[in-house]
């Protein structure tokens, strides 16, 4: 593996995803063209010139460390190795096309080593909030109110909060609200939902749609490494370099 300074990392990655916002954003506010991919999901120009733009700029500045991207089809053959960049140029494409004022897209990359996330930065463009965050530096939100260290939340006395999928929501998401007795739900897309659980606007987020594992990593990390966690809904360790990059269900928790 390679030897990875996680603050100097930290120092470069937010302006990579921040110029990947950038480009996204030059198209988001004009007319979209969209195209669908084999399994029938939406993929446009801003997916497209956002990846273009984190896969040039993250060879520059770590080149030996192997990158999986959710638009790089070739990328997906590849069996996972000990250290690995997952990539979401754009997740939340269906958010994105709506244009319905949330803006609840982002730009994602993070970093697995032996399985688990290690560093993530998150961008959601539209908002101007930055999330980064490692195992070793702690969680971090940047905003108009400048750079703040985030952490989860404790379980507020009127009860915890969930956040859950906008355009994914299924019935096993809604048994397990109503078998957990939560009563207050924020529905939002993209992996904005990690972040909220991080820094403390939400207490847990539960997934039992499907997802790849480019979805979920640099949110993971970012939750993780501000004091939250994630596994199956049976308690065991959620882990990447699965098979396909595909992954289960799973609840991500903050003191939940």
């Amino acid at each position: 593996m390679v030897q990875i300074n996680y603050s100097q990392l930290l120092d470069a990655l937010p302006e990579v995803a921040r110029d990947a916002g950038h480009e996204i954003m030059k198209i988001y506010d004009n007319a979209i063209e969209v195209n669908f991919k084999d399994d029938g999901s939406p993929v446009t120009l801003a997916d497209e010139a956002a990846e273009k733009t984190i896969l040039k700029k993250l060879k520059e500045i770590i080149p030996d460390v192997p990158i999986v991207s959710e638009e790089n089809a070739s990328s997906h053959n590849s069996d996972a190795t000990d250290q690995f960049f997952l990539i979401d140029p754009l997740d939340g494409t269906k958010e994105f096309l709506k244009k319905d004022g949330l803006g609840s897209f982002t730009v994602n990359i993070g970093l697995i080593e032996k399985g688990v996330p290690t560093l993530g930065v998150v961008y959601a463009p539209a908002l101007d909030r930055m999330f980064f965050a490692s195992s070793s530096t702690g969680a971090f939100e940047e905003s108009k109110k400048g750079i703040q260290k985030i952490n989860i939340r404790p379980v507020p006395s009127s009860g915890p909060v969930a956040v859950a999928s906008v355009s994914h929501r299924d019935e096993s998401t809604n048994n397990w609200l109503k078998e957990n007795n939560i009563k207050d739900t924020i529905s939002i897309g993209s992996s904005l939902k990690f972040c909220l659980v991080a820094c403390g606007e939400a207490d847990v987020y539960p997934r039992f749609g499907p997802t790849m594992e480019w979805d979920t990593a640099a949110g993971d990390a970012v939750l993780r490494s501000a004091g939250g966690s994630v596994s199956l809904p049976n308690g065991q360790p959620f882990n990447y370099g699965k098979l396909n990059y595909r992954n289960g269900a799973f609840i991500a928790h903050g003191n939940y």
